[in-house]
């Protein structure tokens, strides 16, 4: 059975502003309309993050565009959300996040044979120097691939 993926959103400051030690997939529990304003692409993970909360997981501050067809019962567009995993998968996380300097933070949001998951990370964030020594290696590669081209 072929799996078809849709991507709806990807977090790409998340990659600049954290080392991504680990990533793992998780279901979303949403709304009708949310699912629907999904489809359309219209979700924004920026400033996003999950946490366990209660023996629970949710992910926190990802907006979802209200549904333009929806005249009543539209969702919030930056509530919580419930996000599904396997009860020892919960456990290692909360072993791992509890450890210093270790967040969750989601990747991106996609379409998995019509089920709507998330690409979550366990990160550690970046120093100011980091970011810095990384934007000059990326420099440095794009202008040695510029003069090997030139030599071709």
């Amino acid at each position: 059975m072929e799996e078809h993926i849709k991507i709806v959103t990807e977090n790409k400051k998340a990659r600049h502003e954290f080392f991504i030690e680990e990533e793992f997939e998780a279901g979303m529990s949403l709304l009708g309309t949310e699912v629907k304003s999904l489809r359309q692409g219209r979700a924004n993970l920026k400033d996003s993050y999950a946490k366990i909360k209660n023996g629970e997981l949710f992910l926190y501050q990802m907006h979802i565009s209200p549904y333009p067809f929806a005249h009543h019962g539209n969702h919030d567009p930056e509530r919580p959300r419930k996000l599904l995993v396997h009860k020892r998968e919960l456990k290692r996380l909360f072993g791992k996040i509890n450890e210093k300097g270790y967040s969750l933070v989601p990747l991106k949001v996609y379409f998995k044979s019509g089920k709507a998951k998330v690409l979550l990370a366990i990160a550690r964030g970046k120093r100011k120097f980091d970011k810095r020594d990384e934007i000059k290696k990326k420099d440095a590669k794009r202008e040695m691939d510029r003069a090997l081209k030139r030599y071709r």
